[in-house]
Order: structure tokens, then sequence, then C-alpha cells
């Protein structure tokens, strides 16, 4: 039985995916190293890192026009450039701005380029069945990439410094670039296929609008409903409590604690090797229950674990530690398939992705916030404990607002069938 080649283009997906993430894993352990090296304060680093997710959280919508304008492919290979480069040339910075600019501006619109935004494109294009499971198992490269990276790079860093983690992220990244331009092709019907699981190829226009005019204007008709307002704040929270707080300031927080920058990153990985099976749960239950009840489910729980974490992280790994990561494992990016579900749900198969670019820009703004807000509330008040409830309390809030989501019918223009 022949593969659909739908599974080779999610598969070099997922590796992209999975390269963006070990830049994505890196900062959280990279702060305290650069700041001894290069004599900077946490809030110089932290202003490095609310960049990087702002621009990254911008670029995402922009990006899925930009892909339906010149190609998934081309812009793939070229997000990979851009962190290459943003990762590789901070071995020759010397000031605080040039980290800004490198690992916030330059870094950050490669890897808004190959968000999960991305990951939604090639699915709602290459997929028709299994279209949550695909997402679920995209959306879990992060974890995967947490689960490889992290451990990796935290010895690569404490044995040999910190430049030289930035120089093998550098390099993994240009090694996908071929991989891309050999793979991946923008639509089915590019190879002479049809969707998998579709019943005739789908013949789709090409956008007659610029990609940056087409972004706005559906930024501009998905303001104008209640659903686009709802899941953004949702993703906005989402952020706060995912990329903001635990991706960057977990292993602060755990060197507050006495806890070594290594174990912190294993406990990280602890949370990567759940959030694969959360995530491609998730995907699994997207494909057969209310994807608005799963949210509120998943941000309830998340509440709980953020809650608990000042309380029991120590110096050593308490079986308590243990089991709040593996909860927080299990709803890392467990949020993406429903949300996305639900994009496509309200705003269609093209649109959708360029909507989810949207509701993910809100995401990554909320990450940036809590990165910047948790850097400054410990400077303040000598401990992270404060960060980490306001970041509970608003994944409770999270889930209020999901159970707000209203029902819809499906407005998505399947593929006719035969």
């Amino acid at each position: 039985m022949r593969i659909h080649r739908a599974w080779a283009v999610a598969a070099v997906t997922f590796l992209v995916l999975l390269g963006s993430a070990a830049f994505r894993s890196s900062y959280g352990l990279m702060l305290v190293p650069i700041e001894s090296d290069m004599g900077w304060a946490r809030s110089a680093t932290s202003l490095a890192v609310s960049v990087n997710l702002i621009f990254y959280g911008l670029t995402a919508p922009f990006a899925a026009a930009l892909m339906e304008r010149v190609g998934i492919r081309r812009v793939a290979a070229g997000a990979l450039l851009l962190i290459a480069a943003g990762t590789g040339l901070t071995v020759f910075m010397t000031q605080a701005w040039q980290l800004v600019v490198l690992w916030g501006v330059v870094a950050g619109l490669g890897v808004g380029a190959t968000a999960l935004v991305f990951g939604a494109l090639v699915t709602n294009r290459w997929f028709v069945k299994d279209r949550g499971l695909v997402m679920g198992l995209l959306g879990a490269a992060f974890a995967t990439g947490q689960l490889i990276f992290l451990p990796l790079l935290a010895t690569v860093i404490e044995d040999h410094g910190w430049r030289s983690a930035s120089l093998i992220i550098c390099a993994m990244t240009l090694l996908l670039i071929p991989l891309v331009l050999l793979v991946i092709r923008d639509r089915p019907s590019d190879v002479g296929l049809r969707p998998y699981g579709a019943d005739r190829t789908v013949t789709e226009d090409s956008p007659t609008q610029g990609a940056a005019r087409r972004a706005v204007s559906v930024l501009s008709d998905a303001m104008k409903s209640r659903p686009f307002w709802l899941l953004a704040a949702t993703f906005f929270i989402c952020g706060w409590t995912t990329n903001g707080i635990v991706s960057t300031h977990f292993v602060p927080t755990g060197h507050d604690h006495g806890m070594s920058a290594t174990m912190a990153a294993s406990m990280l990985a602890v949370v990567g090797i759940f959030d694969i099976v959360g995530t491609i749960g998730s995907g699994w239950l997207t494909d057969r229950f209310d994807p608005r009840v799963l949210l509120a489910v998943y941000y309830g729980f998340r509440g709980v674990a953020l809650a608990a974490v000042p309380v029991i992280l120590g110096p050593s790994v308490e079986p308590g530690l243990v089991v709040v990561m593996i909860f927080m494992g299990l709803d890392w990016v467990a949020t993406v398939p429903p949300t996305v579900s639900l994009c496509r749900t309200f705003y269609g198969v093209e649109r959708g992705a360029i909507v989810f670019g949207w509701v993910f820009a809100a995401h990554m703004i909320g990450a940036a916030f809590a990165a910047t807000t948790s850097g400054i509330l410990r400077e303040a008040n000598g401990t992270y404990t404060s960060s980490w409830w306001l970041a509970a309390s608003l994944a409770i809030a999270a889930s209020v607002i999901a159970w707000a989501i209203p029902r819809s019918r499906t407005t998505e223009r399947e593929p006719a069938h035969a």
C-alpha cells in the first residue's frame, strides 16, 4: 500500500517545527549564562526574549498570508535561514542591544514564520481526514524539541558555554533547508494529488491581494465577530502561561530555589515527554468532542499546576514536582488542536489559517507580557512566587472564557464530494 505524500510533507513540517523549537527552548537556559558572561541585567535579557515573542507572534499571520502568496516551501526555507542567522551571530555580540536585534527581531521573524500557523496551513491544505490528529502531531513538535534539546543544550552550556549551544542550533537549522526544498510542496495539486481523505482534487484560487493586505483584511473581518475576541483572549493567556512564564522563567526560578540548570532542564524535558502524549491525544479528542469544552478543561488543569510550582519547587526533585510537570506537559500544547478547529469552523479553511495566525499573535503577545512582567516582579520582590500565582489566576480565567465561545455550524469549505 502506497503512503500518501501528505504524510511525508507532514513529517518534514514536523522537523521544521522541531528546529524552531530548538531555539525556542534555548533562551530560558541561556539567560543566566549570558548575564554572567556579559554582565547584563535580567531586565535586559528578558527584553530580548519579549521582543522575540512579539515578533514571533506578529509575524505569524503575515507569514500565513505570504505562504498563500509565494508558497509554503519558500517561506519556510527563508524562515529557517533567519533562525540560523539570529542564533549563530550571537557569538559575536558585545552589547545588550545586539541580543535584542538578533534574538528579538531576526530570530523572532524566523520562528514566527515557522510557528504552528505553518503547521495549521499544511494540515488544512494536505489533509481532510485526520486533521485534528495531524495538528496534534505537529503541535507536539515543540514538546519533542524540549525533550531532545533541553538536556542536550543544558549539558553543552554547562561544559562548553552558551556560544557552543548557539552554533549547534544554527548548524541544525541550516541542515533542514535542503530537506524543505526537496519534499514540501505548496498544495497537493502541485504534484497531481488530492488532499488525504478527499474524494476529489481541490481547486483553489490564488489570492489576489498582497500578503500583508490579505492578512489585515482577514483580521478586519474577524474582529467583527465575537468568537475571534474570545479565542484571542484565551490564547493570550495560553502564551502567558506557557512560553511567557514556564519556558522563559522556570529554569531561573529553579535557580532561585537551589536547583541546578541541568536538573531544571530535565524537568522541562518531562513536560516535553508528556506534551507529546497530551497534544496527540488532544488532536484525537478534537475530532470527536466539542473543542470549547476541551479548552475549558485544559485551562482549568493548567491553572492548578501553575499555582503549585512555587510551593513545591526546591533544590531536589520531589514526587510532587514530577506530578505537576506531568500535568503541565499533558496540557502544554493541548490547546492548539481545539483552537485551530474552532478557527476553521468559524472562518473556513484558508481564512481560518490566517485567523489562527492572528490568534497565535495574541498568544505570543501574552507570552511577551509574561516574560517581561515576571522578570520585573522577580527584581522587585526577589522571588518569582507572585509571577506563578498571577499566571495560575489567568489560566482559570481562560477556562471561564472558553465556555463563552458560541456553538456554530461549520462554515468550512470542504472539498466537494463525488
